[in-house]
């Protein structure tokens, strides 16, 4: 999902604006990036590739459920055909 330099960038930039003191702001560091972790695996997000898979997948559906249609169309064209057929003396 996301890469561990997110998560330690993410919590530096935050355990930056704690004021002075180097112990806490590390152990406070730590803290927040566990934290940061945990929340957003608790999303269940998807990365940027697995958006774009899933993005394509669904694009070949579509495209698939669009033949399938026109196929259907033309199907039923033919049996509306034949069957005027079978009913004309």
């Amino acid at each position: 999902m996301f890469n561990n330099s997110f998560f330690e960038d993410l919590s530096s930039r935050l355990s930056a604006i704690i004021p002075p003191g180097e112990e806490v702001r590390d152990d406070l560091r730590t803290k927040i990036e566990q934290l940061l972790k945990s929340s957003f695996a608790s999303l269940d997000l998807l990365s940027r590739e697995e958006f774009d898979t899933q993005r394509q997948a669904l694009d070949r559906a579509e495209q698939r459920i669009k033949e399938l249609e026109q196929t259907l169309t033309k199907l039923g064209k033919k049996f509306e055909l034949l069957e005027g057929q079978s009913t004309s003396p």
